[in-house]
């Protein structure tokens, strides 16, 4: 086998070493039948061969439509896991585990587990060549299932000058991904097979169990997030956050500014990325997609400004409530002939035709050929059925070149400067659209009580917030109190550092719940109001938890909405507030090693708020 594996590796040109041990291991471990080395021009010889085996179906001129299996269709929080050495690397929820634990057990299951089956070698960079972040960023997954291979060529960039041409051989992240028997592994069970492990201080991410998504595309989440927020830590040297990335310029000016930030699950993250100038403002302003999902940030050594990239190659976006209204240039990155993948969808196997909720206001109405995101026909569902056609989930997978408004300079290995850093949740009360904080310490307070309302009570009084740390809860690599001291030495060291800011389009009426704000492209709004601030052009209003702006001071033109809505949204409710002050401190004192000056932001916040009445 051993011959035959290196046979691959010459035959593709596959020359480091190191690479070469590691796949002839792995190979070898996992009873692979016959390995093949993978670069991004062997995507359309990939595509023929998953079509001519069922694995992907056609969806349209140059485009594709597969399905996992039912069981398998998100991330599963509670079987990933970070591993290391160090039991201090311990956190609330990193959910960790000794590396001499795992590491093993994850070998055993793996072993023999690729047995007749091909070993796909995928040499990947997660970072624009010539990045200062580059020797973060290599890493090779090896991975059973071929359709695996097409989304990290739509992800990442594939091929072997990125391991070839390595400053350090030896220093790539080694990803192994073995799917497993889909159907027998128990999964949410007592009995879970699954595993998906990052073991940080040895750069190896282990994954068992899944073919789908973040389980199975391992540059992505795994080491674009946990392994690069390891090594960011280690280092010293930099940020892996879960961003995303906008830039706009005025046009008028010519000035550009670059923003940057987190926001939980359904909060707006990906609508906001790819958001384009609402009608009224486009003659001034154009708004360019950099990332929807992670931004590595790091200090810039010559200018002192904080730069961030985006380590991802494309995008994995979820379907539901796309449409023209909602995120037109989502819909336009996957037009006929954009080689783009979608992921458990309703598919017609008749016209090639994909669907999914919020696509269009209403389902096809001629249902014939159609089948929901489990391959069931829904012209067989018995009356009454109305359970989705496509899963809550689903996905679809594009290059970033794809993306109409793409910056030009998406590439650039710099990275672009951050004027600000946002968070944002989904909250129908308590904040307000847009409140700016210009303390360091209190910008990283902010980011670490990010929430979005998990439940809502009927008065609105005791809806609680899920807390999610910076919307790095489920991808956090070591422990919270170290991560705050890492946010504030990597941010304290730029000499012009970001503003940063909360932002909240989801305020309702507690009367009859509409939205007091619309939302979508008007949400550019307060964030050219957030750069204004910035400048000095505006000074706003200061409250306890930050500087809100004045009504005169927020750009409405062509922009319908209610006068005593407008009031809300820029109003702090200090009674709310004092109750929420409650539950963050509960939620920080979780968290061990807290820097001394977070609570001192939350004390400076709530004696403020008791000092207002």
């Amino acid at each position: 086998m051993v011959a035959a594996v290196d046979q691959a590796m010459d035959a593709a040109g596959l020359t480091n070493p190191h690479v070469r041990e590691y796949v002839n291991y792995w190979a070898e471990l996992t009873g692979a039948e016959r390995v093949e080395v993978v670069s991004a021009s062997d995507d359309s010889r990939l595509i023929k061969e998953s079509l001519a085996a069922g694995e992907i179906l056609p969806a349209g001129d140059g485009l594709y439509y597969s399905r996992s299996y039912f069981k398998d269709t998100a991330r599963s929080e509670e079987r990933t896991i970070v591993a290391s050495n160090n039991p201090s690397d311990a956190g609330v929820y990193n959910n960790w585990r000794s590396a001499e634990e795992m590491r093993p057990l994850l070998e055993g299951k793996m072993r023999g587990a690729s047995a007749g089956k091909t070993m796909y070698v995928i040499p990947y960079l997660m970072a624009p060549p010539g990045s200062p972040l580059e020797a973060y960023a290599a890493g090779v997954e090896l991975t059973d299932h071929r359709t695996v291979a097409l989304h990290m060529i739509r992800m990442s960039r594939v091929g072997v000058d990125f391991v070839n041409n390595l400053a350090d051989p030896n220093s790539f992240v080694r990803a192994v991904h073995v799917t497993g028997d889909l159907e027998n592994l128990g999964q949410g069970t007592p009995e879970d097979q699954r595993y998906f492990v990052t073991i940080g201080d040895e750069r190896t991410i282990l994954h068992f169990g899944s073919s789908y998504g973040g389980n199975a595309l391992l540059g992505k989440i795994a080491h674009g997030l946990r392994q690069a927020a390891y090594d960011g830590w280690a280092s010293g040297e930099f940020l892996a956050e879960q961003f995303m990335l906008v830039g706009i310029t005025d046009k008028k000016t010519g000035k550009k500014y670059h923003i940057c930030g987190g926001f939980p699950s359904a909060s707006g993250k990906t609508n906001l990325a790819m958001t384009l100038a609402p009608d009224a403002l486009g003659d001034r302003y154009y708004v360019e997609f950099y990332g929807d999902d992670i931004a590595w940030l790091r200090v810039d050594p010559e200018d002192g400004k904080i730069y961030a990239i985006n380590p991802e190659f494309g995008v994995f976006g979820v379907a539901k409530d796309t449409n023209a209204a909602t995120n037109p240039g989502a819909l336009d990155s996957v037009a006929p002939g954009t080689q783009s993948l979608f992921t458990n969808i309703a598919y017609n196997a008749d016209t090639n035709e994909v669907w999914w909720e919020g696509k269009t206001p209403e389902p096809p109405a001629d249902v014939t050929g159609w089948a929901d995101w489990k391959g069931n026909l829904i012209s067989e569902r018995a009356e009454g059925d109305d359970s989705p056609w496509a899963h809550p989930n689903s996905r679809f997978t594009t290059t970033l070149a794809n993306v109409p408004n793409i910056a030009a300079d998406f590439e650039n290995p710099k990275g672009v400067p951050i004027d600000a850093v946002i968070f944002g949740g989904r909250t129908r009360d308590r904040e307000p659209l847009i409140r700016a904080i210009t303390d360091l310490a209190e910008g990283v307070y902010d980011g670490l009580t990010l929430g979005a309302e998990a439940t809502f009570a009927a008065e609105g009084v005791d809806g609680q917030l899920r807390y999610d740390p910076m919307s790095m809860r489920p991808f956090m690599a070591y422990p919270e109190g170290a991560y705050a001291a890492h946010w504030l030495k990597v941010i304290g060291q730029a000499k012009d550092q970001p503003i940063f800011a909360h932002v909240n389009w989801f305020q309702r009426d507690p009367e009859d719940g509409h939205f007091l704000w619309p939302g979508y492209r008007e949400n550019l709004r307060p964030l050219l109001w957030l750069m204004e601030l910035k400048n000095g052009e505006v000074k706003g209003r200061q409250t306890p938890v930050g500087i809100i702006p004045t009504k005169d001071e927020l750009n409405l033109d062509g922009l319908e909405i209610k006068p005593e809505d407008l009031d809300t949204i820029l109003t702090i409710d200090n009674d709310r507030w004092r109750q929420e002050m409650g539950h963050r401190e509960k939620h920080l004192k979780q968290f061990d090693g807290l820097p001394e000056s977070i609570w001192e932001a939350h004390r400076r916040i709530t004696a403020d708020l008791e000092a207002e009445g």
